[in-house]
């Protein structure tokens, strides 16, 4: 074990890590009508729709409704396995729903028709604001609609950056700074839907070679590559590493959990978004008046107030806190502050930043594949190659050639109809990765100078540590 590896190890052992917990799902009850949802949702969502969807149904229907929740993996995978089934089965593939992921895949599977159109009723439909920070908030032939929000940040460990000396970030590009050389989380986008955004986001705010830039000095200074979003803001809260891109919601969990004084979460000014997080009928759909019915439920404010109130509030969740955003503007003032844990309020958010997210959508498979050869699947080449550049100080000068990419934005948006084609895909991911490989080289790891510069500061980490201990003696003596 290198001596990184053992600060890592020492500071995770020192910091406060967060109990983790699991609840038992909902009682099954007889039901005569069924609703299949394949969903990235995690286990307190699905228990707290489901439950008060039966309530909503059985008031509309006098029925009961059984929910089978559908777990094919991240976001990415979900939209793989849905085109994949719609190839073979055309007009349906036994699945009603799809509920979360963002909204890029939902503008992706609408361009390809594979949802079904539904008006909300007027009633509901008035509440509904048209967009959010240019964004918008459902789709205008109603083929999808926000269920909820999400903002896209950076999560950080005040405490690991104290011990450690580290600055604490304002923007993206802050994460490309080599003094966070391994400690840097970050999620693969191919596999989670909440890590694509961000890089996506990168793209458009900073342009597309100055893009590729951050995100492969971002990239390098990654200690690695969560298979979900969710991990990343664990490996934070436990000291894993300092920095971590992450969704809203996720970051505001282990804040509820640890407490403001150790994690900090900051939402870079003009430079991310806030983008709905979707629900849509898929085509086909063998039971549908009853996802029309559940469509109406979650856009209803009995479904939107699950998402911003405490357990064992009025009209609140039973058992779990979601810590998300309503998309309905006027619960912000209605509900009780003291009722929920979510005070930002996103209609009041101000951004000169305008997401695309046709563009978005239209090359998510080609920037997650190139994430994948150039960043991830060869990042231990990139990484030797980054600490050479950092012993020689040369960064800036190598950055534009790393960061460099085989085609053009417009290039890329192209390709798109083009991808789904595996063999055409295949043989172009093959030679990106020999472009990747005569890029990064294949040099031996960093010489004594950078591992010297990388882990002379383990004295004032482990002095660090001693005297924050010595503080939390004193203080409870």
């Amino acid at each position: 074990m290198n001596r990184r590896s053992v600060i890592h190890s020492l500071i995770r052992c020192f910091l406060f890590t967060g109990v983790l917990f699991q609840a038992g799902s909902p009682t099954a009850v007889p039901a005569q009508d069924r609703l299949v949802i394949v969903s990235p949702h995690w286990e307190g969502i699905r228990y707290e729709f489901t439950r008060g969807f039966d309530a909503y149904y059985r008031a509309e229907t006098g029925r009961a409704a059984e929910i089978e929740w559908m777990d094919v993996g991240g976001t990415s995978e979900i939209i793989r396995f849905i085109k994949s089934e719609f190839t073979g089965k055309p007009d349906g593939i036994g699945i009603d729903m799809m509920f979360g992921g963002g909204s890029d895949p939902f503008v992706e599977l609408a361009r390809l028709d594979l949802l079904a159109p539904y008006r909300l009723p007027g009633d509901l439909l008035s509440k509904l604001p048209v967009e959010v920070g240019g964004y918008p908030v459902y789709d205008a032939g109603y083929r999808w609609y926000g269920a909820t929000m999400a903002g896209f940040g950076i999560m950080y460990n005040k405490r690991v950056a104290q011990l450690v000396d580290l600055p604490l970030p304002e923007t993206w590009e802050d994460l490309t700074d080599p003094r966070l050389y391994s400690w840097v989380g970050a999620a693969d986008p191919r596999k989670s839907g909440s890590a694509h955004v961000p890089f996506e986001i990168i793209l458009q705010v900073y342009g597309w070679e100055r893009g590729w830039q951050i995100i492969t000095a971002l990239g390098a200074n990654a200690r690695g590559f969560a298979n979900t979003g969710s991990q990343v803001p664990k490996d934070v809260t436990s000291g894993e590493v300092a920095y971590g891109m992450a969704i809203d919601f996720y970051a505001w969990a282990q804040i509820n959990a640890v407490g403001p004084d150790m994690i900090g979460y900051t939402m870079p000014d003009n430079l991310t978004i806030l983008n709905p997080d979707g629900i849509s009928i898929l085509k086909g759909a063998p039971n549908m008046a009853v996802a029309q019915s559940f469509l109406r439920y979650i856009l209803s404010e009995a479904g939107q107030r699950l998402w911003m109130q405490k357990p064992g509030t009025p009209g609140g969740p039973e058992q779990f806190q979601l810590n998300r955003f309503t998309v309905l503007p006027h619960l912000y003032q209605r509900i009780n502050p003291a009722h929920t844990s979510v005070t930002f309020n996103p209609f009041t958010w101000e951004s000169s930043f305008v997401y695309d997210a046709m563009k978005g959508a239209a090359r998510r498979h080609i920037v997650d594949d190139m994430i994948g050869v150039f960043v991830i699947d060869a990042h231990a080449a990139l990484q030797r190659r980054w600490l050479r550049a950092m012993e020689e100080g040369d960064l800036a000068r190598v950055l534009p050639a790393l960061g460099a990419v085989p085609i053009t934005e417009e290039e890329s948006l192209a390709l798109g109809d083009r991808w789904r084609d595996q063999t055409f895909r295949n043989r172009t991911l093959l030679a990106w990765s020999r472009v990747a490989a005569e890029k990064y080289g294949s040099g031996a790891a960093g010489r004594p100078g950078a591992r010297y510069m990388l882990f002379s500061g383990s004295g004032l980490v482990l002095a660090g540590m001693v005297l924050y201990l010595w503080r939390l003696k004193r203080r409870s003596g």
